[in-house]
């Protein structure tokens, strides 16, 4: 399977995935344990506000190589036919390119570049 030929909502799919268990097993490890508070908090990280806003700061702060800013501008410039439902286009489609590097990064085993992601996005 060649990664780069994969559909990048596929891999939108599948890095969403992959981020929520990022985010979900730093809350429980911080000491959270009402499941609705873990939800609460989950928010501040799996929105796609928020997921936009890190995105941003990722590119701002340089983290990103040449192979990985083409992942991120492939899902970014996709012409999907789903509207959003509670943000707008372009914060949808920077929380679309998130989650696709991760989906990317995941499927090539580059966890190390996944982790160093991850860390940033949660203050690390």
């Amino acid at each position: 399977m060649k990664t780069k030929e994969i559909n990048v909502l596929a891999l939108a799919y599948l890095g969403d995935a992959i981020y929520e268990k990022y985010i979900r097993l730093y809350l429980v490890k911080s000491g959270i344990s009402k499941v609705n508070d873990l939800q609460k908090r989950s928010v501040n990280y799996v929105s796609a506000r928020a997921q936009s806003h890190f995105l941003t700061l990722l590119i701002n702060n340089n983290m990103f190589d040449e192979e990985e800013m083409s992942i991120i501008m492939r899902a970014r410039n996709h012409k999907g036919k789903s509207k959003p439902k509670n943000t707008d286009i372009i914060t949808y489609k920077h929380a679309t390119a998130l989650e696709a590097l991760i989906g990317y990064l995941y499927l090539e085993k580059r966890i190390d570049k996944l982790d160093q992601i991850m860390k940033f996005i949660i203050g690390e």
